[in-house]
């Protein structure tokens, strides 16, 4: 059973050791008990000089009970506000003890475990290189709800706490003190030892034991909200949430209004009310359910390997190598070395090598520059690439990864010149987006360890790596992948072999749908803002630009030649024909030569007269089908997907579609989208659709046979 462990000793100083059961200690039906009856045993003690929270656990405190939160719906939003209330009430008489009360953070402190420690008069974090400390509620659809708004707000004044409460920024111990959440960062083998000097320093310090906010003629660090320095801040703050959410998240909106009222008229107390209504408000919303469910529990199920094969013992890779330095090989090899991993780079000329290693010093030197890394530590990044422009120096690596130009023939000589270099029992990894990996291990002497690896562009931004099991790749090759990805710090989805693997095939689905409703006549600037307006990052065709007219062409003319795509059967043939007359007829490649759905200049970027031609004057079609019909096309191609075995899990599927190819944040993926839309309802929108606009709405059997049984996808 767990408990809070609670002992008293010969100075008159409490510590509490919190122990729940599980692995963490988390705000759940357990911990309310808990921290109710520990206060009121510290309120009747006497000869009392002070408190220590700390924790038994790695960390100290891992936030609030998530899966209690998702499973608010409105009729409990009462309920829920009257507990929370009753929470902070204690939270508020361990704020009124008249000793000094300190937090000794031995580990993560996050949301409601960070609020616990704003509670607490005075903060010391031990330094620790894996705690973090801050309030990421926002990023989960939520806000701190424990007083976190509040007491932030005016601990660091608006401008001090936005990127904590806004942005959901969690700092290293160092990084918290300089911000001013703690007060003192002390070796881990100190922190009970200081914890209790403090204390005995500061007895007979009325200040010391009384918060900030509670002392007479406090103000709020950078002035109240009321002063035109703060309305300005708080006005370009507001522009700047509407810009990156668009209206579509409410958590950020809520937290800048408790902030603002909190800066304001409102006293402490009754901010702290104001605080627990909002943040009740937002639990029974779709958004909330949505974020939580995927970038909480999806991500942890997909980081916890819910892919990977089992029972194949964990690796590390020892040496890497790296064919082709061109833009994603050099990505490859930033990520890679940044892990400590040695890499050798590889390209047809010493230079293009040279430049390929130049890439990771440019990003180093910026890091540098900002104060997040010391010229010694860029040195030794710097010395575990080797470029190269021969073949022998890749021999004895255990992965070798080609990340040549995206055409069979070319990665074919490469295998073909450079395989029997591995190390023995290694694993050829191929960079690819589109082409079947099946069909490119056709050439390997040992299939069964050839895999695909498809990253994105830019690798060292982009979080995702998506792992292609071919028909022959082991498990074993398989579970290595993974490895690899944890090891360089990306997420993997492991997918099957399919025309477009799983995120290729599905943003490709949004994106020509686009270009379907431009070619039927409708305005493309219309097209493109209300695609931004459903959340994703921008619009499809701005994002058609960025990714390149010519090489969507391409791609689909080369799947048409290997017979992966029949023609026939496309189904957005008036998109496809407009695209190839765009681009053999008017040049219109990209933004990569100026010339696309836009025309880009140094002056910013106007669409494309010659679309007039294209334009239907007459052609009518309301707002809501427009975005539906993007939307829906790419969360219909990821249940077919799920549908076809491409995908092991609806996680990684939710995961997936979030951090590689834009999924509306919100939506919480492509297919969780589905749940909270309702499967009935979204089965009778694909019908409606697929009447209107085409068989390609139309609703897969996964989706009717959830419907029929009333089951979400999970």
């Amino acid at each position: 059973m767990g408990e809070f462990a609670y002992h008293k000793d010969a100075d008159g100083i409490v510590t509490i050791t919190m122990d729940m059961d599980g692995p963490v200690n988390t705000m759940n039906a357990q911990f309310w008990p808990l921290f109710s009856d520990t206060m009121d045993r510290i309120k009747a003690e006497t000869d009392l000089k002070g408190v220590i929270w700390t924790s038994a656990k790695d960390t100290f405190f891992a936030g609030g009970d998530l899966n209690m939160l998702k499973s608010i719906e409105p009729d409990g939003v009462g309920e829920l506000f009257n507990s929370v209330e009753a929470a902070k009430a204690i939270m508020r008489q361990q704020e009124k003890l008249p000793v000094p009360v300190v937090a000794a953070i031995n580990g993560v402190a996050l949301g409601g475990g960070f609020e616990i420690c704003l509670a607490c008069n005075y903060r010391i974090a031990a330094d620790n290189p894996k705690t973090k400390i801050g309030l990421p509620e926002v990023t989960l659809g939520l806000l701190p709800g424990g007083g976190g708004v509040v007491r932030m707000t005016y601990l660091l004044g608006l401008e001090g706490a936005m990127p904590f409460l806004l942005e959901g920024r969690q700092v290293s111990p160092d990084k918290a003190l300089k911000a001013g959440l703690v007060h003192e960062v002390v070796p881990a083998d100190q922190l009970l030892s200081r914890a209790r000097e403090y204390i005995l320093s500061v007895q007979g310090d009325a200040a010391a034991a009384t918060q900030p906010w509670d002392s007479k003629g406090y103000r709020i660090p950078g002035g109240p909200s009321t002063s035109p320095k703060m309305m300005t801040q708080i006005a370009g703050a507001s522009a700047m949430l509407f810009k990156k959410t668009r209206g579509l998240m409410p958590a950020p909106v809520k937290i800048l209004d408790i902030m603002t009222e909190a800066a304001g008229k409102l006293d402490f107390d009754t901010a702290q009310r104001y605080e627990s209504r909002k943040f009740v408000s937002l639990t029974p919303l779709a958004t909330t359910k949505n974020m939580i469910e995927t970038l909480f529990f999806g991500m942890n199920k997909v980081n916890g390997g819910a892919s990977r094969p089992k029972d194949v013992p964990r690796s590390k890779v020892e040496r890497l190598g790296i064919l082709g330095a061109g833009m994603m090989g050099q990505g490859i090899t930033y990520s890679a070395a940044m892990a400590g991993i040695p890499v050798v780079l590889k390209d047809m000329s010493i230079e293009a090598a040279e430049r390929g290693k130049a890439y990771t010093a440019g990003l180093l030197d910026k890091r540098v520059k900002r104060g997040r890394m010391t010229e010694e530590q860029r040195n030794a990044v710097l010395a575990l690439i080797t470029p190269t422009d021969k073949a022998e120096d890749i021999k004895g690596c255990d992965l070798i990864i080609e990340a040549v130009f995206e055409q069979i023939d070319v990665k074919d000589k490469v295998l073909a010149e450079h395989e029997a270099l591995l190390a023995e029992g290694g694993i050829w990894g191929s960079n690819t987006s589109t082409l079947p990996i099946t069909r490119l291990a056709t050439g390997s002497a040992k299939p069964e360890n050839f895999v695909g690896l498809h990253f994105f562009s830019p690798v060292d931004k982009m979080p995702l790596l998506e792992i292609i099991a071919g028909d022959e790749t082991s498990d074993e090759t398989l579970a290595r992948a993974f490895d690899f990805a944890q090891q360089i710090r990306k997420t993997p989805i492991i997918v099957g072999d399919s025309t477009g693997f799983y995120t290729s095939r599905t943003i490709g689905t949004k994106i020509i749908e686009a270009v379907e409703l431009v070619a039927e006549g409708h305005d493309p600037v219309r097209v493109d803002n209300l695609s931004r307006l459903t959340g994703m990052p921008t619009g499809m065709l701005s994002l058609l630009d960025e990714v390149q007219i010519k090489l969507v062409v391409d791609i689909y003319n080369t799947q048409v030649e290997m017979g992966l795509l029949d023609p026939e059967q496309e189904q957005n043939p008036r998109a496809r024909a407009m695209l190839a007359e765009m681009l053999s007829q008017h040049g219109r490649h990209g933004r990569a030569t100026g010339k696309g759905f836009y025309d880009y200049s140094e002056a910013g970027k106007t669409v494309w007269s010659g679309l007039e031609a294209w334009r239907d004057q007459n052609a009518e079609i309301p707002d809501q089908d427009i975005q539906d019909r993007i939307l829906f096309r790419a969360v219909l191609e990821s249940l077919r997907c799920l549908e076809e075995g491409v995908l092991r899990t609806v996680a990684d599927g939710n995961v997936g579609s979030i951090l590689g190819i834009g999924a509306p944040v919100q939506t919480g993926g492509y297919i969780q989208f589905v749940n909270t839309y309702g499967l009935d309802r979204f089965l009778a929108r694909c019908e409606e659709l697929a009447g209107a606009y085409g068989p390609r709405f139309a609703p897969p059997e996964i989706l009717k046979r959830h419907v029929a049984d009333g089951k979400a996808f999970a």
